[in-house]
């Protein structure tokens, strides 16, 4: 034990529960978010189409990794750590809760809710992480450190969705977003609990003459943010495709703009390490916009296009557990698409006349909500599913919820990281030290290898007919997850290693800028996953490749000078 110690600060430990507990609730809520969002109304979700869907979902993952700017800059200047953790935590949590509540303005009310408390969150918790590794004894571990951490998110995001499963299946989508409110909750309590550990790594720094006061930074800056944004929602026509996409990407400009300037007002001795940080964030763009699907087009690519059914062995216990998804074949099934779409609207009709009549009929719209929601499910799942491999009219197939997908990326991760991080270490003890620059441009290059995977998915099978096997998206997934932990931990690393120590939670948040802007792009490219029929949709994984390949490129063309800055601030 006294070994793991002298390793390791004890705060790692009380930060990587507190995070696993954070990104139960945030991967939980993700998991779930596109397919409650397209679900029907009288499933209990918001019936929204496709391109509704893709945009909230690019809005909503941008904004959520944008506001670590504001975080981290109050953590940095006025608020500290710790209370920026806690006051994130709490928002966060009230944001889940907030979800399980019907109506489309509680909806959007509990989604800024969340946007708000993960910028108060995500930055500070893992600065506080920098901060612990800071001390010489600790130093040559923070890659390994920022690693551990990384496998604390991805359990929680790999438990999460069987909860998810468990609810949406037997509850409803309700009570699938609470759990994600109670795990928010949990993850505070622990952070509480052991705050003594992570004390000492909690210090506001002092601003310098070259730092912009915070009265200007929101004059100058989040004050533009807003007009920029209102004229790109404003706008006749659409630059990027929708409103929202418009409004977001403007205005991330005064943003970028700051984050710019950082540099040319940084003293002499920072500006070369805060460039190269600029640098990585911009070419790390691509790869949040790729990895950050799986909750989109990945997911809709399993709800629709993935055999789900499970074995005869698995079902026999996912049953006694209430773990899976039944789907029933109706007679209505053996429509053409047109008949099928005329029979459900008369049953929308249906169920709006009962709607009309009062409280004695309200059990009686209920269950035909519930009876919609069935077929049309039904039909979705069934309409490319070879004929012999239906079940006879009235029976039904035993499914592995769509939502688990989402568990597939996160347990790779706990899976790996102890591998890479151990090949890593195994290089290193025979002399072959790979930097962390070299990491992130390795982990980019085999982000784009598993895009390839899925042009293999894709044209495999006639997908307006037959559905994919499900090892696809398991190897897709198993690749990208190599690719993630090369860049994604090993970039959180170098912000904290080559950060200015007054501006490590500011340019935290520009780890998180990136991420924004490349969420934002996930959702716009996504939304491209309808534009391609059932025989091009290789396309579409290729255009993610073509991204992959161009970033490494660029990447690979700034490693030297990106090595040279580590060397001379004889950073590992």
């Amino acid at each position: 034990m006294s070994q793991k110690q002298a390793k390791h600060p004890k705060g790692l430990y009380v930060l990587f529960f507190t995070e696993m507990w954070e990104r139960f609730g945030y991967y939980l809520m993700l998991g779930i978010f596109s397919l409650y969002m397209l679900d029907s109304a009288e499933n209990g979700g918001m019936g929204f189409s496709g391109a509704k869907k893709s945009d909230i979902y690019g809005t909503y993952l941008g904004l959520v990794y944008l506001t670590p700017f504001i975080g981290g800059l109050l953590a940095d200047r006025l608020l500290g750590y710790r209370k920026s953790i806690v006051i994130g935590g709490l928002l966060m949590a009230a944001g889940y809760l907030g979800l399980a509540l019907p109506g489309e303005s509680v909806f959007y009310g509990s989604l800024l809710l969340i946007i708000l408390g993960n910028g108060f969150f995500k930055p500070n918790i893992s600065a506080l992480l920098g901060n612990l590794y800071n001390q010489d004894e600790y130093k040559k571990n923070k890659d390994a450190g920022y690693n551990i951490f990384y496998m604390g998110i991805n359990i929680g995001a790999f438990v999460c969705n069987f909860v998810a499963a468990y609810m949406r299946n037997n509850l409803g989508w309700g009570w699938a977003f609470a759990a994600a409110g109670v795990g928010m909750l949990v993850g505070v309590l622990i952070f509480l609990s052991g705050t003594k550990h992570v004390k000492s790594a909690d210090v506001i720094k002092e601003t310098t003459p070259e730092d912009m006061p915070l009265n200007r930074i929101f004059a100058l800056v989040l004050l533009p943010v807003f007009v920029f944004g209102i004229i790109g929602w404003l706008i006749p026509g659409n630059i990027f495709g929708s409103d929202a996409n418009d409004a977001f990407l403007l205005g991330c400009v005064p943003v970028i703009f700051y984050y710019g300037s950082l540099y040319f007002r940084a003293k002499e001795e920072d500006k070369r390490p805060v460039g190269a940080l600029l640098a990585i964030f911009v070419c790390v763009i691509v790869f949040w916009a790729v990895f950050h699907q799986n909750g989109d087009a990945l997911t809709v690519y399993a709800k629709d296009y993935t055999d789900r059914e499970m074995s005869p062995a698995v079902a026999s216990i996912a049953e006694k557990v209430d773990m899976v998804q039944k789907i029933e074949y109706f007679p209505t099934n053996d429509l053409d698409t047109g008949a099928f779409h005329h029979y459900i609207d008369s049953l929308k009709a249906d169920k709006a006349g009962l709607d009309t009549l009062g409280k004695e009929f309200e059990e009686k719209a209920t269950a035909l909500g519930k009876e919609i929601g069935s077929k049309e499910q039904s039909y979705s799942y069934f309409s490319n599913l070879p004929a012999d491999q239906r079940p006879q009219q009235g029976q039904t197939l035993l499914l592995y919820s769509t939502e688990l997908y989402q568990s597939i990326n996160p347990f790779w991760v706990v899976l790996l990281t102890p591998i890479v991080v151990g090949i890593f270490g195994w290089l290193a003890s025979r002399g072959i030290k790979i930097t962390t620059p070299t990491k992130i441009a390795i982990g980019l290059f085999i982000t784009g290898l598993s895009t390839l995977v899925m042009v293999g998915a894709v044209t495999a099978v006639q997908m307006d007919s037959a559905k994919a096997s499900s090892w696809w998206l398991i190897a897709s997934y198993g690749v990208i997850t190599v690719g993630e932990l090369c860049l994604s931990p090993m970039g959180l690393s170098l912000v904290s290693k080559l950060s200015p120590p007054r501006l490590t939670a500011l340019l935290m948040g520009g780890w998180f800028l990136s991420t924004a802007v490349g969420n934002k792009l996930s959702g716009i490219i996504s939304g491209l996953w309808e534009e391609f029929g059932h025989t091009e949709k290789h396309y579409f994984f290729l255009i993610n490749f073509a991204a992959c390949i161009a970033a490494t490129i660029v990447l690979v063309m700034l490693l030297k000078w990106l090595n040279a800055v580590m060397k001379e601030k004889n950073i590992d």
